[in-house]
């Protein structure tokens, strides 16, 4: 059985920084491309940050320059850290696995975590 879960989120006052952290089970992590998803408060789910095993990034756009992607393998963790953080970045971020492809689609990803709630305060 897989399972993602996701932790690290919580209160923050904006420019303030959180590392997320998103724990796999039940899979073969060094395989599994991972992403990290997050949907605002009435608001579409969007993508953030992806990553290969080989630790090659892919972000979106208006991520880059504040939030990096990284894995460690041996603990089947993949993390996201976020800096200068915007109360417009408050939502549940979710990480996602997927075996094939990556990418910001999220019909990419078979396995996604339960989320974990994020809130930056102005």
């Amino acid at each position: 059985q897989v399972q993602l879960v996701e932790s690290g989120g919580g209160l923050v006052q904006a420019g303030g920084s959180l590392r997320l952290s998103c724990a796999a089970s039940g899979l073969t992590f060094s395989s599994y491309r991972m992403g990290w998803f997050r949907q605002a408060p009435g608001k579409d789910r969007e993508f953030v940050a992806a990553i290969r095993s080989s630790g090659s990034t892919y972000y979106a756009d208006s991520k880059k320059d504040r939030f990096t992607i990284s894995r460690d393998n041996a603990k089947n963790t993949v993390y996201l850290q976020m800096n200068s953080l915007k109360p417009e970045d408050t939502a549940v971020y979710y990480c996602a696995a997927a075996s094939r492809t990556y990418g910001s689609m999220e019909r990419f990803y078979e396995y996604w975590g339960q989320g974990t709630p994020v809130t930056v305060s102005s």
